[in-house]
């Protein structure tokens, strides 16, 4: 059976293309997390006039520390989503198995509420059902894709590499700056990283690029001004 012209196995093309679009712009959030994150931290630790050494440590502790936490969240929550998805189609598979028909009506339904008249929903629903309906009826009354459900374990390593790649920017900043410039040094850094995320993804989403690199540029910088003032008042309480 094809739908508009495009067959079974285009639609699952499109629908992999369309996983692979939210990977990539889970894992450029993910790298805008990290750019953030620790160019507050290094920019905070900054500002309580703290050493070069005192700084690279601090952003190793905070590369590690975040990446870590990252992935672990990430797995816990996609886990979670996992299984739910998971108790669903089971759910589905055994409704189809034990009750047919009602499965058959709630097809029926569903392309009706598509738009498909009642008479070519029926027979739509006849022919899905004299095969094996349990893919129609898991990614329609669902919206689960059987052979795309969420992975813990990429979830997690794909953002804790995200948020490390996106760490090492302002680390990087650290590393090369002359003495008495880390700060500047840092936030150019930052800000033409977070220009090139807010491109990325807004290009990911179609959506206008220049207010997404605004966005985060202004979130990155008033980040990185609190932070620092943050640091400039324990530095000088400190003192």
């Amino acid at each position: 059976m094809t739908t508009s012209g495009k067959d079974t196995a285009t639609l699952h093309a499109e629908g992999n293309v369309g996983d692979r679009l939210n990977w990539l712009r889970a894992a450029v959030l993910g790298a805008n997390d990290g750019i953030v994150s620790m160019a507050g931290l290094l920019i905070g630790v900054a500002g309580a006039s703290a050493s070069s050494r005192t700084l690279l440590m601090a952003g190793v502790a905070g590369i590690s520390s975040g990446a870590m936490s990252m992935a672990v969240g990430e797995y816990v929550s996609v886990s979670a989503q996992s299984d739910s998805e998971k108790s669903m189609l089971a759910m589905e598979r055994r409704e189809l198995r034990e009750l047919p028909e009602q499965e058959r009506d709630e097809m029926v339904s569903m392309l009706e509420g598509l738009g498909v008249s009642s008479a070519t929903a029926r027979t739509a629903a006849d022919e899905i059902h004299a095969g094996d309906a349990f893919d129609a009826h898991a990614q329609l009354e669902l919206g689960i894709d059987p052979d795309a459900t969420s992975s813990p374990f990429e979830a997690a390593w794909a953002s804790c590499l995200a948020f490390t790649t996106g760490g090492l920017v302002p680390m990087l900043g650290v590393l090369l700056a002359p003495e008495g410039l880390v700060i500047p040094v840092v936030m150019t850094l930052v800000v033409v990283a977070l220009m090139m995320t807010g491109a990325l993804s807004a290009r990911l989403g179609k959506a206008p690029v220049a207010p997404a690199m605004i966005r985060l540029v202004l979130g990155g910088l008033l980040a990185m001004a609190i932070t620092f003032g943050i640091g400039r008042l324990f530095g000088a309480t400190l003192a």
